[in-house]
């Protein structure tokens, strides 16, 4: 039977969601493996709307972070609050600024943020009943704030700023290059900077490949 894997997705659009390519590639690479994708989003209001040509916050617009990632997962999609852990072999979170924007609140409130509360059930009831979880590019800032009690090895690539805020929600930061992953096994989760690095979509690329590839394994 083909492994499940949830992917959470927070929007659609790096500057006020998801990062397309991120997700793609993500989507990609669980196909390729012979695994099966289950997209979900909260069902929630996105924090807000940037236009992407401009880099301007649409003042007076709203989207729906649900409605928004259906664009990327081509309407099949749930919402995550629906999402049972029992359902999957392993979850994984793409990045882009929805994922500290609207999946938690780091953007706005730095270390002080929370994660929404969906979110982060079906994360914590995932990894309590040993299955892997897999965050790309800014998103192991979910990760430290849920699990950083556990003091888990995670890498958003070079970034000073952000690793320390990672090592102060209790994670530990290691540098790695933008091809390249981090394997924290024993709380088996796998992080990659991906455009926290890239500078292409071949060099993001990569770096999902093998994370991907390693979340399977790790089922």
């Amino acid at each position: 039977m083909a492994k499940k894997i949830g992917v959470v997705l927070s929007g659609c659009g790096v500057f006020d969601g998801c990062e397309i390519h991120e997700a793609v590639l993500t989507l990609l690479a669980i196909d390729r493996a012979g695994a099966v994708a289950i997209c979900c989003a909260p069902n929630i209001k996105q924090a807000h709307v940037i236009n992407h040509l401009t880099g301007e916050e649409s003042l007076g617009e709203a989207r729906n972070v649900l409605t928004e990632s259906a664009r990327i997962a081509r309407g099949k999609i749930r919402d995550v609050a629906s999402v049972k852990a029992g359902e999957l072999d392993a979850l994984i979170f793409p990045g882009g600024y929805g994922a500290v924007k609207n999946l938690c609140d780091y953007a706005f409130n730095s270390t002080d943020c929370s994660v929404n509360p969906a979110v982060a059930q079906l994360a914590r009831n995932v990894h309590a009943a040993g299955k892997p979880i897999g965050v790309i590019c800014i998103a192991p800032v979910v990760a430290a704030k849920l699990f950083g009690a556990e003091h888990p090895d995670l890498t958003i690539g070079s970034d000073k700023n952000t690793a320390k805020d990672i090592e102060k929600c209790g994670a530990r930061h290691i540098a790695c290059p933008v091809s390249e992953f981090v394997v924290d096994k024993p709380r088996k989760l796998v992080s990659t900077p991906a455009y926290m690095l890239a500078q292409s979509v071949k060099e993001a690329a990569e770096g999902i490949e093998k994370l991907v590839r390693t979340v399977i394994e790790m089922t």
